[in-house]
């Protein structure tokens, strides 16, 4: 009987092997058709993301902001007394006004760091040269006359004063970035009152409303839960990054470890140029292996247990991404908008992987991104 009923309610379907040749045509063209219209839709989206990345990288980044604001808000509200004592909108303008003051101390504090790094370019150019000299003599390249001409190319060639102060003027379209930055999150914050009435007059049919809100809540709870608990490990590890720092006597120690702490918010590439970057000033300021390797294993043992250790355990998978689409997500966002890209990639795709798991005819994607398969 269950033979003949699962025949009997497959017997009006037709397979697609089985199809008249017009009908097959016609199926196939629909499916090339599907893939030559996504294929320019992506072009062109990934064309106007290029040539607005001026426009668009300020306000993603401050609806981050605005997430973590949102995150730190809440965290207020569940605090034993100073919580319920304290009205909603407290809670929103004190979080708003920290994240505010942070970008100012992180301008201030980069501006600072750049002028002493122009300040002492000279000695540490010195150093550059005294140790490509020491490993030219110790792979046997002889001092006179030609290692004097290398001496010299390397001189031409990296010039670390003009280097800082093409740094400098890097540091200072960030610190506008900036500023950019913190108006538009001052005025999402205002407008965050009237999202609710907006989301409500989208469409006139009440499911679809309940829907999309119930999609924006969702993304909100797991960018922001995301953002939030990177943030306190990346604080974390940027403190502890400066203790080892200072312990080694290494100049500008509270500028690497903020550099650190910005870069665990890349994925893959963040751990490495974590350990690289610190290491590659100490050589420059100390000029001798010993101290240097001993940092190297330092601040690798610190990136290691972050990353294998407090990363896993505090976070898990909690955007639900494939770390191989998490390393290509890197690399695209990369090269449509740079280092800004880089930071961005992890919370931009998972918000697309989100958005596509609501839709019919693109939840196949979002599953192939996933990490199991679970959307």
């Amino acid at each position: 009987m269950a033979t003949c009923a699962a025949g009997s309610g497959n017997a009006g379907r037709t397979p697609w092997h089985s199809l008249p040749p017009a009908e097959e045509r016609l199926r196939m063209n629909e499916r090339f058709r599907a893939l030559v219209y996504g294929t320019v839709f992506a072009v062109v989206v990934g064309w106007v993301l290029y040539i607005g990345q001026d426009i668009l990288v300020p306000i993603v980044f401050s609806v981050l902001v605005m997430y973590v604001i949102i995150g730190s808000a809440r965290f207020l509200a569940r605090l034993p007394v100073i919580g319920p004592a304290l009205p909603v909108y407290v809670h929103y303008g004190l979080s708003t006004l920290a994240i505010l003051v942070a970008l100012l101390l992180l301008g201030w504090l980069t501006m600072d760091s750049v002028d002493a790094l122009v300040a002492q370019a000279p000695h540490y150019q010195a150093q550059l040269v005294g140790l490509v000299q020491r490993g030219g003599l110790l792979f046997g390249v002889q001092s006179d006359p030609s290692w004097e001409s290398i001496r010299q190319y390397v001189l031409a060639q990296v010039n670390l004063q003009t280097l800082a102060t093409t740094s400098l003027r890097w540091v200072v379209a960030i610190l506008a970035s900036l500023s950019v930055v913190g108006l538009y999150v001052v005025f999402l914050m205002i407008e965050r009152g009237n999202v609710d009435a907006k989301l409500a007059r989208l469409s006139p049919d009440p499911a679809q409303n309940a829907r999309i809100r119930q999609v924006m809540t969702d993304i909100n709870g797991r960018i922001g839960a995301y953002l939030a608990l990177k943030t306190l490990l990346s604080v974390l590890l940027g403190l502890a990054t400066w203790v080892i720092l200072a312990l080694f006597g290494v100049e500008l120690a509270v500028f690497w470890a903020l550099v650190v702490g910005l870069l665990n918010y890349v994925p893959y590439i963040g751990s490495v140029l974590g350990v690289a970057l610190p290491v590659a000033f100490a050589l420059l300021q100390f000029g001798d292996l010993k101290p240097v390797l001993a940092l190297t294993a330092a601040l690798g043992v610190v990136q290691f247990l972050n990353g294998n250790l407090l990363d896993p355990y505090l976070m898990g998978n909690s955007l639900n991404l494939s770390p191989f689409v998490i390393l290509v997500s890197l690399t695209v966002w990369s090269a449509l908008w740079g280092i800004p890209g880089a930071f961005l990639a992890v919370p931009i795709t998972a918000c697309i992987v989100m958005i596509l798991a609501e839709f019919s005819g693109s939840r196949p994607i979002a599953v192939l991104l996933s990490q199991k398969g679970e959307v």
